[in-house]
C-alpha cells in the first residue's frame, strides 16, 4: 500500500530586521502616526539595535492604539511579537522591543526632550511619507 504524499507547503522567507522595520512603519502609518522615521543603525558601532522606528502620537489614546496595532500587525505579517514592551502606563514614550528592531512612540514634548534622532544622528534615516 502506497502512502499518500503530503503536498509541499512553500516556506515563508525568513523575516529580516529590515522587513520588520518596514512592517512596523506601515502599522504606524495606518494608525496615523506623526513624523515616522526609520533609523538604519546597522553600520554604527555600539548600536543597540539594527533599526529604530520612531513616530509621534497626538494623544495618549493614540499612543496606545499605535502600540496595539504594531503588535497585531507585526505578528500577522511577520510572525513576530515583542520581547519587551515599556511605557504603556504613562504613554509618553512607548517602546516595543523586537530585539533587532525597536519601535518608539512619543506623545507631547517627550520626542523633542529625548531627541533620539539627534542621539543616533549618524544612522541612515528614511522618512515615511504621510
Amino acid at each position: 500500500m502506497r502512502r499518500k504524499q503530503t503536498p509541499q507547503i512553500p516556506e515563508k522567507p525568513a523575516v529580516t530586521a529590515e522587513m520588520l522595520a518596514g512592517t512596523i512603519a506601515e502599522a504606524m502609518s495606518a494608525k496615523k502616526g506623526v513624523d515616522i522615521l526609520i533609523l538604519d543603525m546597522r553600520r554604527l558601532p555600539n548600536r543597540v539595535a539594527e533599526f529604530f522606528v520612531i513616530c509621534g502620537a497626538t494623544s495618549v489614546t493614540q499612543a496606545e492604539a499605535l502600540a496595539d496595532h504594531i503588535e497585531v500587525f507585526a505578528r500577522a505579517e511577520c510572525g513576530m511579537k515583542p520581547v519587551h514592551v515599556e511605557g504603556l502606563q504613562q504613554r509618553q514614550w512607548v517602546l516595543l522591543d523586537y530585539f533587532d528592531v525597536v519601535a518608539h512612540i512619543f506623545t507631547g514634548p517627550s520626542r523633542s526632550f529625548f531627541r533620539l534622532e539627534e542621539l543616533w544622528a549618524d544612522a541612515e534615516v528614511t522618512r515615511m511619507e504621510a
